[in-house]
């Protein structure tokens, strides 16, 4: 209903209930119905999975409709995205959150900084999934109070024009809700925890859940040593019970991403099962490292048949067995395709390095299989972005035959090359990089997990380093307030932020003129007026 259905259908319900009503405004009910959009998270979940998947539908027409996110590990952080992504750009459009592990485990656990080995709360999860959403739904109500503001200052002015110009941007209003493509690690334990948890964060709002192919229980960073996958049929367990858990709570169309992490992973807890010659079981096994044996072996030896020899797969103290090296491309290949045969909407292919031409050579080869294969990808702070690209164009180059004497490629790094033309076109594949990859490797969406992590980090240094100084206040004002004020960021009225305005409103519907506002005169956010 638009915002004068919604006034009209109030003043009904309210007329029905004389006269203890009386005192109830059809206006006010209408404002705070459509600043309360979203009821549940369920709702949102059903809504954000809609955008989504209309959003993989053009991405499949025309790889430049690609999508991004930014990771979040705290709901006043993915609001503020959301509030200057529709300040500069105008629309939320193919924008969306991440949710990271690693950021809960390394901010959000009761237990202090955790590594990214899952031994975090799980309940931390879906608990972080709902304050992003309340947070954005309070940026939708400041918004839209901020508007209704507007409307009641253009009636006292009899300004029809501008009225109904506010009006009809209150009936069309965009919303800061966004999907959330939300991190549940391993599962954090066998297929019936991961249907429980799944559950919860699906209630709280998430619409698509990532889930990747290690042990639980040895589960690591993707970006570190140590890694452990699980056999195909393990795996697919836990795409199937998200997807029960999508439909026994009614989002139909929720979106499962499925990760492997198997190009940088040399180890496996178990040897697969297998019924028959070639099924899946014995393509994972295929990949172990074994060496031929004659006789019974010795005792404690796990012995298996591979083409008519008796083999015996190579197994380290830690009781787990190693693949072959070179072959973690092949597995993430066989990985990909079994995964999206089992359920899975997305895959993400965790790499060592940001390489469009590693990543596409692996989904060309999916894609020959199902070809409308697609990737979310890690644009990982972990990588070192501008080495990496300074020594791939430095490689380029030497193939090309072009003179590279200039440079030292493993001295790249060095504040020395910063103004030098190799320099500069490893900028260049860096700034183009996701719409380089959306096109040539498959990436429907970027995310990079950590930002936030880094830049609370970055300007607390500063803030530190200049208040604690020589600049003392100058350093907080002249860095952080008066550049908060150039750039329109909204957090410098931090009441109105916090919803001191909203609480005004709701005030004088609820006393009337008995409303102890605190937006008065003498409030000092009246400062930032101008």
């Amino acid at each position: 209903m638009t915002y004068q259905e919604k006034i009209i259908s109030a003043g009904q319900t309210i007329g029905q209930n004389q006269p203890t009503w009386n005192a109830i405004e059809p206006d006010m009910v209408a404002r705070m119905q459509i600043q309360n959009r979203f009821r549940t998270g369920l709702d949102i979940a059903r809504y954000t999975a809609k955008i989504m998947r209309e959003d993989m539908a053009a991405y499949d027409a025309d790889p430049a409709n690609y999508t991004q996110s930014l990771g979040c590990w705290h709901g006043f952080i993915g609001q503020q995205k959301m509030i200057s992504i529709k300040k500069h750009f105008g629309t939320t459009k193919q924008r969306y959150l991440y949710l990271s592990g690693w950021m809960i485990a390394a901010l959000r656990s009761e237990f202090g900084p955790l590594p990214d080995q899952s031994m975090h709360e799980k309940t931390s999860v879906p608990a972080l999934i709902e304050e992003l959403y309340t947070f954005l739904r309070q940026a939708d109500a400041r918004e839209l109070g901020m508007m209704f503001r507007e409307l009641d200052a253009a009636r006292e002015r009899n300004d029809e024009v501008e009225a109904k110009r506010l009006e009809h941007a209150i009936d069309n209003h965009e919303t800061h809700v966004v999907p959330i493509i939300a991190d549940i690690d391993a599962g954090f334990g066998n297929a019936e925890a991961t249907y429980l948890l799944a559950k919860k964060m699906i209630e709280a709002g998430a619409c698509a859940l990532q889930i990747e192919n290690q042990v639980s229980d040895e589960k690591q960073c993707g970006h570190q040593d140590g890694k452990v996958t699980v056999p195909h049929e393990d795996f697919h367990q836990k795409i199937r019970a998200i997807r029960y858990a999508f439909m026994e709570m009614g989002v139909e169309d929720g979106i499962i991403v499925a990760r492997t992490d198997s190009l940088g992973a040399g180890l496996t807890k178990q040897i697969a099962f297998t019924r028959e010659p070639g099924d899946l079981g014995d393509q994972y096994n295929a990949f172990l490292d074994c060496e031929e044996i004659e006789g019974a072996g010795n005792p404690g030896d796990v012995l298996i048949n591979r083409d008519g020899k008796l083999m015996r797969p190579r197994r380290l103290p830690s009781n787990l067995y190693q693949f072959r090296k070179g072959t973690g491309e092949d597995r993430c290949v066989l990985d990909c395709i079994t995964a999206l045969q089992a359920g899975a909407d997305l895959l993400w292919i965790e790499t060592e390095k940001p390489h469009v031409g590693q990543i596409g050579g692996m989904v060309r080869r999916v894609r020959e299989v199902i070809p409308n294969a697609k990737l979310v990808y890690n644009n990982s702070p972990s990588f070192n972005w501008t080495l990496n690209f300074r020594q791939q164009v430095f490689d380029a180059w030497e193939e090309a035959g072009k003179d590279v004497s200039a440079y030292d490629r493993a001295k790249l790094m060095s504040v020395d090359y910063d103004a030098s033309d190799l320099a500069a076109e490893a900028d260049e594949r860096i700034r183009t990089f996701q719409s380089d990859a959306a096109r040539e490797a498959g990436i429907f969406h970027h995310l990079i997990t950590l930002p936030t992590y880094h830049t609370a980090a970055l300007s607390t240094d500063n803030l530190a380093k200049e208040y604690f100084g020589d600049q003392a206040m100058l350093g907080y004002v002249k860095n952080v307030q008066r550049q908060e004020i150039r750039q329109g960021i909204a957090c410098v009225k931090h009441q109105n932020m916090a919803g001191s305005d909203m609480g005004d409103d709701h005030k004088e519907a609820f006393a009337g003129e008995a409303a102890l506002k605190a937006g008065g005169k003498d409030n000092t956010m009246n400062q930032f007026a101008a």
